[in-house]
This record gives C-alpha cells, structure tokens and sequence, in this order.
C-alpha cells in the first residue's frame, strides 16, 4: 500500500474572529497546489483514493489534482493520527494506493510514528508530500519512505 501524506499549500493566517477551516489558499498557495498535483499526477495510480480535510485550504489543494475526492471531517485539523490511518484502512487498505491532504501538526505526528514509532513532532512543510510504501516482504512488514518533495522543489 502507498500512503501518500499532503500537506495543504500555503493559506491565508486566521482573521480575528474567523473560523480556522474557512481560511483559504493564498496566491502563493494557489501555485504550490498545481506544482505539487502536476507531479502526483505523474505519479499517482488512476484508481488512488484522495480523502482531504473538509477545510477550505486543505480543499482547495486537493482539488487541484482535477481527481474525484472525498471530504472527511475525520481528517480535519487536530485530528488524531490514528483518525488518518483508520480513514486510508491502514494497516488493511481497501485501496492500493491513498492520497490524504491534512493539516499540521498531524500529519508530522503520524509520518514519526509510521517511520520511526515514535510520536513526535515532526515538519511536514506547507504543500509537501511525503509518500510512503508498505509491503510485505519475508513475511514481515516493511516500510519505506519513497520520497519527500516539496512545492518550491519543482
């Protein structure tokens, strides 16, 4: 299984006020989107399953992949790791390969505990991927990170 984590594009800063999941992609972001959808696009199976955050950033950034996609309130920012994990069936995917574009911090949170076990805290930049592989091999479950990529990158 391919668990690809995206994090949404640069958005606009929280208005005083306003409603954190009615923020949206600044120009800036609006650009880190396409790049990054061009080269998932590129890579990503036609059958991959995109499941976003119904946040209007995270949204937005998805919609940029011109793919079908589903909202989940399950992948809304501050959700739990585990939320994302049983949202893409993991460690039993339903699907080969699942796309989920969230938020920080947890996208960080479960990219340490799927790499490294631990729950940490790790950087996951505005708009970049990290595309993990699951497999099985000798009877054992491997897991490597296929790559990192980030929107400024391409």
């Amino acid at each position: 299984m391919d668990l690809i984590l995206w994090r949404h594009a640069e958005a606009e800063l929280l208005a005083e006020g306003g409603c954190d999941l009615e923020r949206r992609l600044t120009a800036k972001g609006e650009r880190q989107a396409q790049r990054m959808a061009a080269w998932l696009n590129e890579r990503l199976p036609d059958d991959c399953l995109v499941l976003s955050s119904p946040a209007a950033r995270t949204h937005a950034t998805a919609l940029a992949l011109g793919r079908d996609l589903h909202l989940l309130p399950a992948l809304a920012p501050d959700a739990e790791p585990e939320a994302l994990l049983a949202a893409a069936g993991w460690p039993e995917p339903t699907h080969q390969s699942v796309l989920l574009v969230g938020h920080q911090p947890t996208l960080g949170r479960l990219a340490a505990r799927l790499l490294a076990g631990q729950d940490q805290a790790w950087a996951v930049k505005k708009g970049a991927v990290w595309w993990l592989r699951a497999r099985e091999r000798a009877g054992r479950r491997e897991l490597t990170l296929v790559a990192v990529q980030g929107p400024d990158q391409l």
